[in-house]
This record gives structure tokens, C-alpha cells and sequence, in this order.
């Protein structure tokens, strides 16, 4: 039976103000000219990861443990990347509901169907070297592979209560607290993907490390356009809460970027030891994950640039000691409270 609503066009001539936040009423806006301009480089920009060479990967060529280290990477990746499609597909229905100008919610639409291509770049790829679709119902074939598959285990269980957090903040915060923490994504991996791309040998892992840097690039673009438009008018409580996420975002992402702080992930003793070990075959193989020193220098790196954005407009940036990093002492991270930058 269906249910009854209350009927207004029966008794007033125009209807009630459509309570917000809401997709409609439409309308199309436009008044951020570098954002249009970053949507019609993605139109020109797009790559289809099906269509790389995947034949001149010679899975063969590989002993089992690299393949198996050679994944785990991939699988690693697919902790943020391959999740990001549903974490962009909340942020572009937001920007719907607040009714954002025209190129920001083409600008999402676009963040969304690059993502898409990383998480299918990804799965491509763990499936071509473990002759499997996924990495937790995959049967090691070596002792590395058994440990690494146990990290892998953890590493989704940990993602998807980040995933329950991340649906329960995205409502809370504007989009100015949102792109601050998607920025700090993007300065991070435009920097790890170019080197992953001058440091591997595989000419199909070169060719998808060069298009995904160039996607994060645009993505950064974005962000900076949007911050540029509304940072100068920025509130002084928005500040606090930016400077809470950029703090959150760093323990967030240091598990692809650098290392998971073991305080904010819940891993056993031995995951970064496994890890490590993983790299170290992956490397050797000619797969080119930059070393613990580069990773370093690249956060540290990619956290100043960071900090000399918020520092245009007077917003604190957290403490960052991990990378030598001093600033605003931020202590209580609630899980809850975050909004992860996959």
C-alpha cells in the first residue's frame, strides 16, 4: 500500500522552499575559470587501463615470491586508490547537495572516473601476477607470500572502518575542510607515482605510473583552485579543523606513503618487518618502490609544500615529527571525527 504524502499543489500556487541539503533545485553556475579549464584537460587526458601493454608483462620472467611481492604493493595501493571511486562518489553527491558551481561537480565527476581507472589499473595488475582476482582468497605460494597476504588481511580491516568513519564525517565538514585533506593526498602521490614510474623496469607499469601521476596532478589542480576561491574567507573554527585533518591525514596516509604509525593502525608487530622484506624482493625485481630514506624525503617534501599553501592563509599547520616537522601540537585523532584521504 502506498504511503500518503501531504499534497501541496492542491492549496498554495507556488510549492514550499525545498529543504536543504538537497540536490535540487538545479542550476549551472560558473565562475572558477581554472576549473573548467582542469575539466577539459581531463576529457583530453583520459587513458583506459585495458588497453596498456599488458602484453609484454612476462609474469613468467618473475620467481613466485616477486610476484607475490610485486602484488602486494598493488594490493597495498588498493587500500586508497581502488577505494577511492565510493570515497569521490560521496564528495560529488555533497557537492551536488550544497549546489557547488557547474566545474566543481564536473571536476568530481572526473576525480571519480580517474580513480575508477587506478582501482581497474590495480586490480589488472594483481590479477595478471597472482593468476588470481583478489589477494585474500589466493593461495601463497611462499612463505613471504603467506605472511604478506596475512598484512594484506589487516590492511582491508583496517580500511574499512576508516570506511565507516569516512561516511560518517563527510556530512559533518564543508568542502573547504574536504579539499584540504584531498590536497594532501595529491601533493603525496603525484610525487611517489613519478618515481615509481622513472624506477620501474616493466613498460605496462611505467605506462599506468605516468597516467596516474598525471591524474593526481589535475586532481591537485582542483583542489588548489577550489582552496584559492574560498581560503581568503576561510572561518577561524574552520582553520582548527583543517589543522586537525591535515594531522589525521598524515597518519592516515603514511601506510602507502611511508609507513603506518602503528598508534593509529591497528597491525601486528610484524607487519612492516613483512613489508619491508616485500620491497626489498619487489625492488630487486626491478619493480621500483622507492626506498625507506626517498619515502622519507618525499613526506617530509610533500608536507612543507602543504604547509607553505595553508600558510597563505594563516591557517596552523600540526606537528609533524615522524618528518622533522614542527608546528601545532595535535593530539586527539578520533576515528570518528576524520575524514581519510584514500
Amino acid at each position: 500500500m502506498a504511503s500518503h504524502k501531504e499534497r501541496f499543489a492542491d492549496k498554495m500556487e507556488f510549492p514550499p522552499e525545498i529543504e536543504q541539503p538537497n540536490v535540487y533545485p538545479l542550476s549551472w553556475e560558473s565562475h572558477t575559470k581554472k576549473l573548467q579549464e582542469v575539466w577539459e584537460a581531463a576529457l583530453r587526458e583520459n587513458w583506459e587501463p585495458e588497453k596498456l601493454p599488458w602484453d609484454t608483462l612476462d609474469v613468467d620472467s618473475y620467481s613466485w615470491e616477486e610476484r607475490e611481492a610485486i602484488a602486494y604493493w598493488w594490493t597495498l595501493l588498493s587500500v586508497f586508490d581502488a577505494s577511492a571511486p565510493p570515497v569521490f562518489a560521496e564528495a560529488l553527491i555533497k557537492t551536488y547537495e550544497v549546489h557547488e558551481e557547474d566545474p566543481v561537480r564536473k571536476c568530481f565527476f572526473s576525480v571519480q572516473r580517474d580513480e575508477q581507472n587506478h582501482e581497474i589499473m590495480c586490480g589488472l595488475a594483481i590479477t595478471k601476477l597472482l593468476g588470481h582476482p583478489d589477494p585474500i582468497t589466493y593461495e601463497p605460494k611462499t612463505e613471504l607470500g603467506k605472511r604478506l597476504q596475512k598484512n594484506t588481511k589487516w590492511l582491508y580491516f583496517n580500511g574499512s572502518r576508516y570506511w565507516t568513519g569516512y561516511k560518517q564525517a563527510v556530512p559533518k565538514y564543508s568542502l573547504a575542510v574536504l579539499f584540504s585533506s584531498f590536497l594532501m593526498g595529491e601533493i603525496a602521490a603525484a610525487t611517489i607515482f613519478k618515481q615509481m614510474y622513472e624506477n620501474s623496469r616493466e613498460a605496462v607499469f611505467k605506462e599506468g605510473f605516468k597516467n596516474i601521476g598525471r591524474d593526481e596532478g589535475r586532481h591537485m589542480a582542483i583542489c588548489m583552485a577550489v582552496m584559492e576561491r574560498d581560503y581568503p574567507k576561510i572561518a577561524e573554527e574552520t582553520k582548527a579543523v583543517v589543522t586537525k585533518q591535515i594531522r589525521a591525514g598524515y597518519l592516515f596516509l603514511s601506510a602507502v606513503l611511508f609507513e603506518p604509525p602503528m598508534e593509529f593502525w591497528d597491525l601486528p608487530e610484524d607487519f612492516i618487518a613483512n613489508q619491508r622484506e616485500a620491497e626489498e624482493v619487489a625492488r630487486m625485481a626491478g619493480f621500483g618502490i622507492p626506498t625507506y630514506e626517498a619515502k622519507l624525503e618525499n613526506w617530509k617534501n610533500a608536507m612543507l609544500n602543504l604547509k607553505g599553501v595553508l600558510d597563505r592563509y594563516n591557517i596552523p599547520f600540526p606537528a609533524i615529527p615522524e618528518v622533522g616537522i614542527t608546528g601545532q601540537e595535535v593530539s586527539d585523532i578520533d576515528m570518528e571525527d576524520i575524514i581519510p584521504v584514500f
